[in-house]
């Protein structure tokens, strides 16, 4: 099987309201790199894009009237939860689970400005 550069045999494809507000907050809080973008012409509507966290890439772009929004619950590994919790927070997101010791690690939960779930976890 062949699978492009940068990619994954399964990667989460979201439809969102807004993919600036989704590539500002992955930017802010996890380090994203933004690897490909792709406006509409003539507009502010983004096509595709896509980011990586870790290696790991997420593809996206922006609903429409056909393909309408599309969030999703997604889990993610990080150096230190507490931190990223609080960042995520001042980046606008919205609490669903205060950082707390579990058998798997340290783990929370925030809903971003987009409306997809992260849980944010970091092993001990």
């Amino acid at each position: 099987m062949k699978i492009p550069n940068g990619h994954q045999a399964i990667m989460p494809y979201l439809m969102l309201e807004s993919s600036e507000k989704f590539i500002d907050f992955t930017t802010s809080v996890f380090g994203a790199v933004v690897t490909f973008k792709k406006m509409r012409d003539d507009t502010d509507v983004i096509m595709h894009s896509e980011i990586q966290i870790n290696g790991s890439t997420i593809m996206f772009c922006d609903s429409t009237e056909k393909w309408k929004t599309e969030t999703a619950n997604l889990f993610i590994y990080v150096d230190n939860a507490d931190e990223t919790y609080k960042k995520a927070l001042s980046q606008g997101a919205i609490s669903i689970m205060e950082p707390a010791d579990q058998d798997y690690g340290r783990s929370c939960g925030v809903t971003d400005p987009s409306g997809n779930v992260w849980w944010i976890t970091s092993v001990k």
